[in-house]
């Protein structure tokens, strides 16, 4: 099975149909194991009460949904496609939609959960959602593309709406793929609806600061991180894994803050200057040959060696898994920041932990694209928009009070952050849950 690192993938696999290898992930652990483990042991430091928890662990709605295609040549494909309502006692549903051959419904479920935590602890008025479709879009038209796209929107239609259920990107999907699932929406309620999805293109709605905002999210915790840490942020020594959107724009944004980014990666392996890259090179080396491989002014680097290199901050900003209890013991860094979501196992944390290795986990720290998907969805339905400083300003003080809000209570409970963050946003959810009480 290929590596599954950036944003762009390629699988040897049929075009659609039924996800093959089902129930197997990297590593080895299943996402929604993971997510119930963590869930667990913040409970358990919470003293939640067992039926509120019994509550919080299971999603409010699960859609599966089949996907007729015409295709270019003629033929039609059905494609399976998952939509997944977590909990939306805070507000509106909030997740992204991936297209990845790797897409299971145990796998989308996690997702959703992880969005409700994510919404939470940065307090934004959302619950969490998520959806995908089973396919490879690296071999699909940008016609068959959007055919897809507009079946599963009216197939998750119900669904859907700026008060219940607010798509975003995700793997393998844009801001184009969001201007269809608007329209699509749009044309069947007759009438113009933008708020119902985030990620547009901003001359349709779309904020500005939106592109930015996920990798944004991961500088202003990284650097919070080494604050805690008191260490200092000119020439902190940065490795990043993927080099997709997430991954790029921590790495720009790090290096504007004077941190020195040694080494970056994307599916096919990953490069490494122990003096540090010139990332403003490397990106237009990227935006001109697509890959890192045949960048001339580093050494070349497997995406397992990249994660084990000596570094400051490790941000894994790829997928699900990559840092497992297999290689745990083999990484070399002071700081975790997570910019993928799930990027460690569960069974990895106490081996970090016991390392002394400070993890920002995924929840918080790759936050700030959902901050700004509200911001977006604010602007949407009150038909103002903000200029990109003002974005930049709100997502920045939300970000930061996020983590103090975390760090408080790691210290006050004597936690991870990772079971932190858990706390705070589980918290969060329960008070409301326990205010609205028990419909019957």
């Amino acid at each position: 099975m290929s590596s599954r690192i950036g944003e762009t993938l390629t699988y040897p696999v049929a075009k659609g149909g039924i996800r093959p290898e089902k129930d197997t992930f990297l590593g080895g652990e299943n996402p929604l194991e993971s997510m119930v483990a963590r869930f667990d042991e913040a409970a358990h430091h919470l003293k939640l009460e067992p039926g509120l928890s019994k509550v919080l662990k299971h999603p409010e709605k699960q859609l599966i949904v089949a996907c007729p295609v015409l295709l270019d040549n003629g033929e039609v494909e059905v494609f399976t496609g998952y939509r997944v309502l977590h909990n939306t006692a805070r507000g509106p549903g909030k997740g992204g939609i991936r297209f990845d051959m790797q897409v299971t419904l145990d796998e989308v479920k996690a997702l959703a959960a992880w969005m409700t935590w994510k919404c939470a602890v940065v307090n934004l008025p959302f619950g969490g959602s998520k959806g995908g479709v089973i396919c490879d879009p690296s071999t699909m038209s940008m016609a068959e593309l959007e055919r897809l796209t507009r079946r599963y929107t009216a197939g998750i239609i119900d669904l859907l709406g700026p008060d219940s259920d607010v798509p975003a990107p995700d793997v393998n999907t844009n801001e184009r793929m969001m201007a269809w699932i608007m329209d699509t929406y749009s044309m069947q309620k007759r009438h113009t609806v933008t708020a119902v999805v985030t990620g547009k293109p901003v001359a349709m709605g779309g904020s500005l600061g939106r592109r930015e905002a996920t990798g944004r999210g991961v500088m202003i915790t990284a650097v919070e991180a080494l604050k805690l840490r008191n260490l200092p942020i000119p020439g902190t020594r940065v490795v990043v894994q993927g080099f997709g959107n997430v991954g790029s724009i921590s790495a720009e944004l790090m290096a504007a803050q004077g941190m020195r980014i040694l080494a970056v990666s994307d599916k096919e392996g990953g490069i490494y200057n122990r003096a540090g890259l010139d990332i403003k090179e490397v990106l237009a080396h990227v935006k001109e040959h697509k890959y890192l491989k045949s960048y001339s002014k580093a050494d070349r680097v497997t995406n397992a060696e990249l994660l084990e290199l000596d570094c400051d901050v490790l941000v894994p900003a790829a997928l699900e898994n990559v840092i497992t209890d297999a290689n745990a013991a083999r990484i070399r860094c002071k700081i975790i920041c997570e910019g993928a979501n799930g990027p460690t196992s569960a069974d990895a944390d106490q081996i970090l932990q016991d390392a002394g290795i400070l993890v920002v986990p995924d929840i918080l720290a790759n936050a700030g694209g959902v901050t700004v998907s509200y911001f977006e969805w604010v602007q949407d339905r009150g038909g103002y928009f903000w200029d990109e400083e003002t974005v930049n300003s709100r997502l920045e003080k939300i970000m930061v009070s996020s983590f103090q809000e975390c760090a408080v209570m790691a210290q006050r409970n004597s936690v991870s952050m990772r079971i932190a963050a858990y706390m705070v946003a589980i918290d969060r959810v329960a008070t409301v849950h326990r205010l609205r009480g028990m419909y019957a």
